[in-house]
């Protein structure tokens, strides 16, 4: 595996300007997850609470966003699913998700690029139905959900706003690994993972250290994180069992 410092030479400028400026370097958890899914594997990140493996698995996403073009199909637009059984949602996004993509922008005009045009939903419980309905005809590049949402997603006409879906970030799995929520999402994976052309890959995040479970079928490289990323067409399959972040 290349040095922390190296890792980050994977990602477009904006972000390595944003990174830089808001961290000191990558932690040895976040280092581990880019260099497995930088090589094109499914992977499971698991580390101590702090380790920022949620952040790397966002950060992976928005930069491979960032740095392609929109698709032709805007019904294929949705790109990258994050689901977590967790209600702290709105928390984990704005820390993880959002404040990223904001500070990455900031960085590309002080570059002189282009900022990300790159678009987050939400979809839970308490979505309005208005939003439900926007979804379906113009899905966001990323979406946020839950374990249940998904599976009424899979169940709707909506779930053809799934089918440009590359990576799937699936957080806190130590919260449902051995619980019926476990076995429901593992089911709503396995459908989605039917529908598409290619295989999305897949991203876990496990339980904080001495808490850890076994690992996934297809885990690649030393866990570090909670999460996976986009792997080569068809890859193989990975059951994600336990978790720590992105």
């Amino acid at each position: 595996m290349g040095s922390v410092v190296d890792v980050l030479e994977r990602f477009g400028r904006a972000t390595r300007e944003w990174f830089g400026a808001a961290f000191a370097a990558p932690t040895g958890a976040q280092a581990g997850a880019w260099q497995a899914i930088g090589d094109g594997h499914h992977a499971l990140v698991v580390a101590p609470t702090g380790s920022g493996k949620t952040l790397a698995a966002f950060l992976w996403s928005l930069d491979q966003l960032a740095r392609e073009p929109l698709p032709a199909d805007p019904k294929r637009r949705c790109r990258v699913l994050y689901v977590s059984p967790l209600k702290a949602l709105a928390v984990d996004v704005e820390r993880n998700l959002r404040a990223p993509l904001t500070g990455i922008r900031h960085a590309a005009a002080r570059l002189g690029i282009p900022p990300p045009d790159i678009t987050v939903g939400m979809r839970t419980g308490d979505t309005p139905a208005d939003e439900r309905r926007a979804f379906q005809r113009t899905p966001p590049d990323i979406l946020i959900t839950t374990p249940e949402s998904l599976f009424l997603l899979l169940t709707s006409a909506a779930r053809e706003s799934l089918a440009g879906v590359e990576t799937v970030i699936v957080d806190e799995v130590h919260a449902v690994a051995a619980t019926k929520r476990g076995a429901h999402l593992a089911l709503s994976l396995e459908r989605l993972d039917a529908m598409l052309p290619g295989r999305p890959s897949a991203s876990a995040c496990p339980p904080p250290c001495g808490r850890s479970r076994r690992r996934p079928a297809s885990s690649a490289a030393p866990a570090t994180s909670r999460w996976s990323s986009r792997a080569p067409p068809r890859p193989s399959r990975s059951a994600c069992r336990c978790r720590s972040k992105t």
